[in-house]
This record gives structure tokens, C-alpha cells and sequence, in this order.
């Protein structure tokens, strides 16, 4: 008996190598059916003869319903085909499409420099698009369906927890956002607050796109690289937020820059880190996809940053001098944990 179950199991997991030796030809398979409509067809009309309807050859059809079968994206049951509950994520569930673009448009290119970027300790894949150095600088002149799927990703995941973020922040006299980006948090603050005092920092190609955006009229600005051991903060009072910011970094560059937070503000600060941490997520599913999103970093944004542990992280502030004051776990749909910090007495 144990003999057969070990033969299972062997099986078993040659059954799962070859769909991950095949799985970048799977991906654009579905791909592919997304954008010729043939999944959404299927599901609607299942019916209909696709080949007419849609204008494809049966080489096609019969081809992408194979793969798409085999990897249980649709069935074939009484003689014609369905969407299963797998393929239906494709058509209707947020958060797939939104990984699936930003893998498709922003990852696919660069991930087979994978290798490359981890010897060198720069986004190697990056260099297909013709950008050198990091992916920030260059995120407002991006190609305008990776840039879309980029900052629809960047947004999806943060965005639902800003509410509930600034109702625990506030009141505060005054809030600095570093890496503001485009003022998405200081949209939710000013709906809640029109009179409240914000700062928002970030790299001078991006304060630069978003400092006329009428919805952040009485908004201060300030231009930084935050790397720059040259280039210094404002002085800090109230609060200061880190969204999603800090996986953008090394860990000594994290260390870097939370001392020069320190440096720059006063003694009753209160300093706010929101993460999704890998070892803080209720689903399998999304463990999965931000350790995945780690190799972003690596071959296309960074080359040296990933998402981190709360261990990790919070080893990170330790050693920048300031302490953990409050942990506010599973926040939004998914899962964010705000770290309020202050300084060591």
C-alpha cells in the first residue's frame, strides 16, 4: 500500500512540473482567449459556434479549447463547453484581472532576466523597455498599457484600507506622505477633512505630474529622492505615512531611510508603515501572489527590494531607532498591517 501511495505521490508531482514548465505558454494561452473573446463567449452563449461567431479558424479554437481544458479553465460536458469556476475568475473577479495585466504588461518581458538582475542587483529587465537604473523615475512616460496595468495593480491592493487608515491617524494637526504617489490617500484624508494639512513627498518626475491635480488644491509638495544622502526631508511634525513604500527598498536602504525620518522630525512624532506582509495573509492565494510580486522588484523595478515578513520589517525599525507602539492587523480586503512607530525614548 505504501508502495502505491509513493508512486501517487511521484506522479503527482510530475503532474505539477510540467504545468509549471508549460506555464508561461499557459498564460498566454487564456491570454489569448481573454482577448479573442472566446472565454467570455463560452460563458454567454455556450451554445454558439465559435469559429462563425467570433471569425476563427477551427485550428484556433480547437487549439486554445485543448489547453484551456487541460488546465481546468473550461470543461467539456454533454456534448458542449463551460466556464468553470477557475475560468470565471479570469472574466470576473477584480483582483485576477488586475495581477493577470500587471504580469502580462509589466512583468512578462522582464522576467527572463530574472537570472541576470539577481547576479547584478539591478532590474536587468527593465533594459527591454530601453530604461536604465530603477522603474519610478520612468513610471509617468511608461508605455500606456504597462503604465495603465501598473498603477491599476499599485492601486487595487492600498487603495480599500485608506479609509480605515485615516480614521485611525486622525486628528492630526498635519500629515507628510512619502512616496505619495498620485495623492490617492490625500483624496480620501480631504473627503473626511477638507482643512487637513498634508505633505506630499516623492521623486520630482512624479510631484511634478500630480502637483496641478485641482483635487489636491491646498496640498503642500515636496521633491525629494529619499536616497540621496544630500537631499534632506522638511521637518516633520504630526504624522508621517509610508504606503506600500518601504518594499520598494533593501533593507539597509530601509534602515537609511527611516533614519533620515528620525533625523527629520520632531520628538512626539508618530510614524505609520503599511505593508501587506507575506506571513500576515489569511489565504494561501495571496501569500502566493506577493511573494511572486517580489520578483517584480527583482527584474523590473529595483533589482534589491521584495515584500517582506513582519519579522523582517520589524527588525528594520529597530535598528533605524524607533519602536513598534500599535499593530493594526488585517486591514481592507486584503490584509494590510499599519505599524504605528515612534521614536526610542
Amino acid at each position: 500500500m505504501r508502495r502505491f501511495e509513493h508512486k501517487k505521490e511521484v506522479i503527482n508531482s510530475l503532474t505539477e512540473a510540467q504545468k509549471i514548465a508549460f506555464g508561461p505558454l499557459t498564460f498566454q494561452a487564456i491570454n489569448a482567449m481573454l482577448e479573442l473573446g472566446i472565454l467570455k463567449l463560452i460563458d454567454s452563449n455556450p451554445d454558439c459556434d465559435l469559429m462563425s461567431e467570433l471569425n476563427l479558424s477551427e485550428y484556433t479554437i480547437n487549439t486554445l479549447l485543448e489547453v484551456a481544458e487541460a488546465a481546468g479553465v473550461i470543461k467539456y460536458d454533454d456534448e458542449k463547453y463551460s466556464v468553470t469556476s477557475l475560468g470565471k475568475a479570469f472574466l470576473y473577479d477584480e483582483m485576477t484581472r488586475v495581477n493577470f495585466n500587471f504580469v502580462k504588461d509589466v512583468c512578462y518581458r522582464g522576467a527572463e532576466k530574472l537570472k541576470e538582475s539577481f547576479f547584478s542587483g539591478k532590474p536587468e529587465g527593465l533594459k527591454k523597455y530601453g530604461f536604465d537604473g530603477t522603474i519610478y523615475p520612468y513610471i509617468s512616460i511608461l508605455p500606456e498599457n504597462m503604465k495603465k496595468s501598473w498603477f491599476e495593480f499599485d492601486h487595487y491592493y492600498s487603495d480599500n484600507s485608506f479609509d480605515i487608515i485615516y480614521k485611525i491617524i486622525s486628528p492630526v494637526e498635519k500629515i507628510f506622505d512619502i512616496g505619495a504617489n498620485t495623492g490617492k490617500f490625500e483624496r480620501v484624508c480631504l473627503k473626511y477633512n477638507k482643512n487637513q494639512k498634508l505633505v506630499l513627498i516623492d521623486l520630482p518626475q512624479n510631484i511634478d505630474v500630480i502637483k496641478n491635480n485641482p483635487e489636491l488644491r491646498g496640498c503642500e509638495f515636496y521633491q525629494a529622492d529619499i536616497l540621496k544622502e544630500e537631499q534632506n526631508l522638511p521637518k516633520m511634525s504630526g504624522a508621517v505615512i509610508m504606503s506600500q513604500f518601504l518594499d520598494c527598498f533593501s533593507k539597509s536602504q530601509i534602515e537609511f531611510i527611516l533614519q533620515k525620518v528620525v533625523q527629520a522630525s520632531d520628538d512626539n512624532i508618530k510614524i505609520y508603515i503599511l505593508e501587506p506582509f507575506i506571513d500576515r495573509q489569511k489565504f494561501a492565494g495571496a501569500n502566493f501572489a506577493l511573494v511572486h510580486t517580489s520578483l517584480y522588484f527583482t527584474c523590473m523595478a529595483n533589482g534589491c527590494s521584495k515584500m517582506y515578513s513582519f519579522g523582517e520589517m520589524e527588525k528594520i525599525i529597530e535598528a533605524s531607532g524607533l519602536k513598534i507602539n500599535a499593530v493594526y492587523d488585517s486591514l481592507g480586503a486584503h490584509d494590510y498591517t499599519l505599524l504605528e512607530c515612534v521614536k526610542n525614548a
